[in-house]
């Protein structure tokens, strides 16, 4: 079990990291050609996809017609992911807006979400013992990842039952550990995502009291790439559009093929397909490029992604810096948020347009 880094640490590597961030001034131009690349990935319903794309022979398929190989390899612990590929060891990884923006972006990783894959209608949830009310959850425990898009989600909840942050306290537990944690008969309330969101859920005299599906939109779920080895490789964009693409499609059919990708999906999850379409049933999949271009191109995005840093910076995310313009963010259309000289985190739609214009 790869360990869950902790909340000191993480901060820390922020702060000092941020110093390379604030020297930033795009994708390093040393960047080279290569042919081999890896993409990690953690268990989610709106990430499956990429695994078995790789067990069906789909990332062979279109890594092989753009001359590369790509691997696909799998991290237990979803922080220990992101770590790993802010450190290198990556090309790219699977990763919400807000830790694509807390971790790599804010620690001078410059990064591009080449894929807006999804947003969670319902995949994140905060959950009680014992009450239905949200308001009940004042002055208990709250179990979850802290600094996670589970801690932007408890706070927005909290807010809309006119509480404050500190109306809490929080309780750092890995994405591998929650569900054992709020077994504990201490633990009365925890905010997590699928697939440990539903099994919790189903526990005898749990609530879910507050979801992902009402802020819809907020949670989006990403597929980054290190902007230079992008730059340096256009082919890698490429193929992995084609890959995600081909393989959502698959994934929606109802026929036997369909419901097979699906079963198969469930299975890489540890999940029964059942569960597995459940979890899918609160996911929002953007299974058409151009309806993904369109949500990254709207005035929407740049909303979220404001409130997005507010919180991080509100949060000491951003270690250091005066302002939460400290971390810049580029998206479609030339519109930045932040120091444009700072830019580490892109939104790019280059790459689903080419899939929505059938050019892969």
């Amino acid at each position: 079990m790869v360990r869950l880094i902790s909340k000191a640490g993480r901060v820390a590597l922020f702060a000092s990291a941020l110093l390379l961030a604030s020297c930033s001034q795009g994708p390093d131009p040393k960047a080279e050609q290569r042919n081999e690349f890896n993409i990690g990935w953690s268990i989610y319903a709106g990430w499956m996809p990429w695994p078995y794309a790789q067990q069906a022979g789909i990332v062979k398929k279109w890594a092989d017609k753009y001359g590369i190989k790509i691997n696909v390899v799998q991290v237990n612990d979803y922080v220990e992911s992101i770590n790993q590929y802010t450190a290198g060891k990556f090309d790219g990884v699977t990763v919400t807006n807000m830790d694509a923006l807390t971790i790599p972006a804010a620690g001078g990783k410059d990064s591009s979400a080449i894929i807006v894959g999804d947003y969670s209608n319902g995949n994140d949830g905060i959950l009680l013992k014992g009450a239905n009310q949200l308001r009940a959850i004042k002055g208990q425990q709250v179990y979850l990842v802290e600094l996670s898009v589970s801690h932007y989600l408890l706070a927005r909840g909290l807010e809309t039952a006119g509480l404050k942050p500190t109306d809490v306290k929080t309780v750092n537990t890995s994405d591998a550990d929650i569900v054992g944690a709020f077994g504990s008969p201490q633990a009365k309330a925890v905010v997590a995502w699928n697939p440990q969101l539903s099994v919790m859920k189903a526990q005898p005299g749990v609530s879910e009291v507050f979801s992902s599906a009402q802020i819809p939109g907020e949670i989006l779920d990403l597929l980054v790439v290190d902007t230079a080895t992008l730059k340096a490789n256009p082919n890698l964009g490429k193929a992995l559009t084609a890959i995600w693409y081909e393989t959502v499609a698959l994934m929606q059919r109802q026929d036997a093929q369909g419901k097979a990708a699906r079963a198969a999906m469930a299975k890489l999850a540890g999940a029964t397909p059942e569960s597995f379409e459940n979890q899918l049933s609160t996911t929002h999949l953007y299974t058409d490029p151009k309806a993904a271009v369109t949500a990254t191109s709207a005035p929407a995005l740049v909303k979220t992604m404001t409130q997005v840093r507010d919180f991080s910076f509100s949060k000491g995310l951003f270690k250091g810096a005066s302002s939460a313009d400290a971390v810049g963010i580029a998206f479609p259309g030339g519109k930045t948020l932040g120091d444009p000289q700072r830019v580490t985190l892109r939104f790019d739609e280059s790459f689903m347009k080419l899939a929505a214009d059938g050019k892969l």
